[in-house]
Order: C-alpha cells, then sequence, then structure tokens
C-alpha cells in the first residue's frame, strides 16, 4: 500500500485512514456497486461500471481493492454472483391500486358483501385494477431491467463454475418470488372465498406461476410495441359487466377464472369484512368504517 493510500482522507493529507479487512473491502465494494446498478440498472457488458468509481465511492484505498481483486473481471464476476443471489425478477408495487379499488369496491357493496356475486364482482375489479398497476410498476422498476441484463449475461457465459452459480442464484430468486406471488393469492382467495378448482391440476403455486409468467411477457413486449400491450379492451371476463381492461389485466383475470371458484363451504362474517378492512391503510379504512356506518 502506498503512503498516498494509506493517508489519503476525509480530512486532507494529514489524516490517516483506517487500515479495513480483505472481508470489509469486498463488502464495501460490492455494496457500492449494487448501489450504482440500483440507481442506474445493469448492462450486459457491466461497461457502464467502473472499477475506479466503485472505489472511491466504496470508501477504501485503491491497493486494498487491487490486492483482493488484481483484475477487473474477477471483481465483476463476484458482483454478478452477488446481483444473482438478490435478483429481483419483478418488483410489484400496485399495493396502493389494491387499496384503493378494495375501498372502492366495499364503499360499493357495503353490507351485500355476505352475497357471493357481490365478492366476485369485488374480486374481478380488484384484480383489473391491481394488475395494471403490477405491470406499470415492473415496466418501470430498475430491478426489472437488472433483472434482464443478468438473465442475458447469463446466457451469454461460457460453461463453468460461474455460469451455474449465476443460474442458482436466478433460479432461486424466481422460486422465491413465486412462492410469495401464491402465498399472496392464497390470503386474498381465503377472505373473498374463493378455491382452486378441484381437478383443475393447479393449485396457488401454479397460479402465481403463470400469472407471473404472463406478466413478465407483457412487460418485455412493451419494450418494443408498448401500445399493442397497453391498449384498452372493453371486456367481461368474469360474467360482472363490460369495462376497460388492458391485455395485462386480461390475461390475469383468464388465468384466475380459469383455476379459481367460490368456495362452497365458505361463510361470510364480520371478521371477514375486518380482514379486509385490514388489507387498507389507516386513512382508507377509517372512511370505509364512517361510510359504512359500521
Amino acid at each position: 500500500m502506498n503512503q498516498a493510500d494509506e493517508r489519503a482522507g476525509p480530512l486532507g493529507p494529514s489524516s490517516r485512514r483506517r487500515r479495513i479487512s480483505d472481508g470489509e473491502t469486498a463488502r464495501r465494494m460490492l455494496q457500492a456497486a449494487i448501489t450504482r446498478v440500483n440507481s442506474a440498472g445493469l448492462t450486459v457488458s457491466l461497461d457502464h461500471i467502473s472499477f475506479e468509481d466503485v472505489i472511491r465511492e466504496a470508501g477504501v484505498s485503491r491497493s486494498t481493492a487491487y490486492r483482493r481483486w488484481p483484475y477487473k473481471d474477477l471483481f465483476f464476476a463476484d458482483l454478478l454472483r452477488e446481483l444473482a443471489r438478490g435478483a429481483a425478477p419483478a418488483s410489484t408495487t400496485g399495493t396502493a391500486a389494491f387499496e384503493r379499488a378494495l375501498a372502492d369496491g366495499l364503499l360499493a357493496a357495503g353490507p351485500a358483501l355476505d352475497r357471493a356475486d357481490r365478492r366476485h364482482a369485488l374480486l374481478t375489479e380488484v384484480l383489473r385494477r391491481s394488475a395494471d398497476a403490477d405491470f406499470d410498476a415492473v415496466r418501470a422498476a430498475t430491478e426489472w431491467h437488472t433483472y434482464l441484463a443478468l438473465q442475458a449475461t447469463f446466457l451469454g457465459l461460457p460453461d463453468g463454475a460461474l455460469r451455474e452459480e449465476i443460474r442458482a442464484g436466478l433460479a432461486a430468486a424466481d422460486r422465491g418470488f413465486v412462492e410469495r406471488i401464491g402465498r399472496s393469492w392464497a390470503a386474498v382467495c381465503a377472505v373473498f372465498g374463493y378455491r382452486p378448482r378441484p381437478g383443475s391440476g393447479a393449485g396457488f403455486a401454479t397460479i402465481a406461476l403463470q400469472v407471473t409468467a404472463s406478466l413478465r411477457g407483457f412487460v418485455t413486449m412493451a419494450t418494443v410495441d408498448p401500445e399493442a400491450v397497453t391498449a384498452r379492451l372493453v371486456a367481461d371476463p368474469s360474467g360482472t359487466g363490460a369495462a376497460e381492461w388492458t391485455a395485462a389485466g386480461l390475461a390475469v383475470a383468464a388465468i384466475a377464472f380459469t383455476f379459481l371458484e367460490p368456495d362452497p363451504e365458505f361463510v361470510w362474517s364480520a371478521d371477514r369484512l375486518a380482514t379486509l378492512l385490514g388489507e387498507l391503510g389507516a386513512e382508507r379504512s377509517a372512511a370505509v368504517f364512517r361510510d359504512l356506518r359500521l
């Protein structure tokens, strides 16, 4: 380590930089690079990630960084491993849209949610609005573009240990994401009184996989033909009345109502309504309570 590296610091050349461990250097460097990727996205070549910039942003000395990674390609290999382990296949942020649709539906249906047809209509509307919100959120998310770049990078890697590590990391991220989506569908269906259709061969994990794959396909198509994907169609996929739907929303509804059906043993109760209200933020929940006089 040269003298300038040892002595450079925020207070000027006279302040000595604290020596940090090799492990801490790796942690800081990889975190700085990941922060940069999350901010600007990832390209397949990684050319937009400057090793020197990462060193500076990580607050480590050049000599320590180059001792840990004598060649920049070694650092980028570690960065790919780290990104694959933390990959986000799709970041759905439609919570606000879900809450708005749910609140509006509760106000419209009121106490009549003890009727199966009213719950069916509310579920349809929640799917219509939240699917569009999820589509928009994923399409705009830097994490999604990073995930696509990781997929493309993986395909271009030669056979070997690094390729297998990236494949395993991406596969684990996919499985974890689909499992979370499946749990969300199960929770929503339990409240609305729906179950997987017997004999369909599909459970919530299968439904989640199909919904996820469909959404990804539409988001990918939107990069080259956004008008075809975002155009609105007047349709009635659930028999609850015609409304404007996007292709993504129609796909989600088609999957849902192909593999789901009302649970004949479901009994509506005040507890069910309380659970629905619990899905709302405090402000919307209070408004629904007030307007329904609950």
